[in-house]
This record gives C-alpha cells, structure tokens and sequence, in this order.
C-alpha cells in the first residue's frame, strides 16, 4: 500500500487550494494527477482538505464527472490486476482544460 507522504508528499500537498478555493475558477488548474497503473481510471486534483483527506477534482473512470474523492480510498484501492494507485511524479500543474 502506497504511504500518504508516497502519494502526496508535503511538497504536492503544499501546492493545492483548499476545498472552493477555485471554484470561481472558470478553468481551475490542476495540481495532482493520479492513475491506476493496470486500468484507464485518473483522478485529476484541483484542490485538497487536508483534515478530511478530500479532493476536488475530475474523476475520469466510467465516465468524466467533477467530484469529491479522498486520499484513503486513493491509498488504498487496486486496479484490476491488484496494482496501486500512482501519482504522476512527472505531472505539471496545468488547467484543467489542458489536462483533460
């Protein structure tokens, strides 16, 4: 199981808006990019309540919706072939419409 500080090191978690901190936002940018490695699921996060674990963001799975998903569920859910969840180390935050 990935470790908080693996999947959101205080260094990412540090960058993002709290919860409604873009939602004026027309085009809110994007700070975090998670992916199950062995599906085609990603979770792209805007903003982050770190005393409840809760994103806001894109969930883009069965299909794309904006919603809320928290980190423990990111921690400890698998993909189909029972891999973990991964942060995109290598993601640059960008808007959402770039992103998507």
């Amino acid at each position: 199981m990935a470790s908080t500080t693996t999947l959101l090191p205080a260094s990412v978690r540090a960058t993002l808006p709290p919860l409604y901190g873009q939602e004026e936002t027309p085009d809110p940018v994007v700070y975090a990019r998670f992916f199950t490695p062995d599906s085609y699921w990603t979770w792209l996060a805007t903003e982050f309540d770190p005393e409840e674990g809760r994103f806001f963001g894109l969930v883009d799975g069965f299909e794309a919706e904006l919603g809320y998903f928290l980190l423990e569920e990111l921690e400890t859910s698998r993909g189909p072939l029972g891999l973990s969840i991964e942060r995109d180390w290598h993601f640059t935050p960008a808007p959402l419409s770039t992103v998507r």
